[in-house]
């Protein structure tokens, strides 16, 4: 693949970036990539994945850079390490590290992840069953949220899907 930038030369750097949803790649080469003034990873310039995943701890649940006072205190009590030192490293001290930060760790696993719940990966072909009973858990969710919010109509066709997906399931 070509350079999208000049045309000419290999494409070996590759971009994702993901806006309000929407998905834009980008291909370029090195020298079209220094021009622009993009990190490059494995250069003077670059960058490592602790920088990354540090700049990631420091913003909070409401998307806000948090500043070291709302930090300062987070202390995992079992290890002693602080919640900067983790920061800095990207590594627990401890199993204790997740109970004592975890109110930090949620939403950052949450942009990461897109989801605070492991799922895990299935292979499509004798994976079927089991990505049945995921939809089926995931429209029980959306049901229980539509009966809170009290949108009868919308419970009514997410339980009818329920019961498709459980007689499939039943009939295997």
């Amino acid at each position: 693949m070509l350079c999208q930038e000049c045309g000419k030369r290999p494409a070996s750097l590759h971009f994702t970036k993901i806006v309000n949803g929407e998905k834009t790649e980008f291909h370029i080469c090195e020298a079209c990539a220094r021009e622009k003034g993009e990190m490059i990873p494995g250069t003077s310039g670059g960058f490592s994945i602790h920088s990354l995943l540090s700049g990631l701890l420091d913003i909070g649940p409401s998307g806000k850079q948090v500043t070291s006072k709302n930090t300062e205190n987070l202390q995992c009590k079992e290890c002693g390490m602080t919640y900067s030192q983790f920061s800095k490293v990207g590594r627990f001290g401890c199993s204790s590290c997740y109970k004592y930060f975890n109110d930090r760790l949620d939403p950052l696993f949450k942009r990461v992840h897109g989801n605070t719940t492991h799922m895990g990966k299935v292979p499509v072909r004798v994976g079927g069953h089991i990505q049945t009973k995921r939809k089926i858990d995931e429209l029980r969710q959306q049901l229980q949220m539509m009966i809170v919010q009290e949108e009868f109509e919308t419970a009514a066709k997410l339980r009818d899907q329920i019961r498709e997906l459980e007689k499939e399931i039943s009939s295997e």
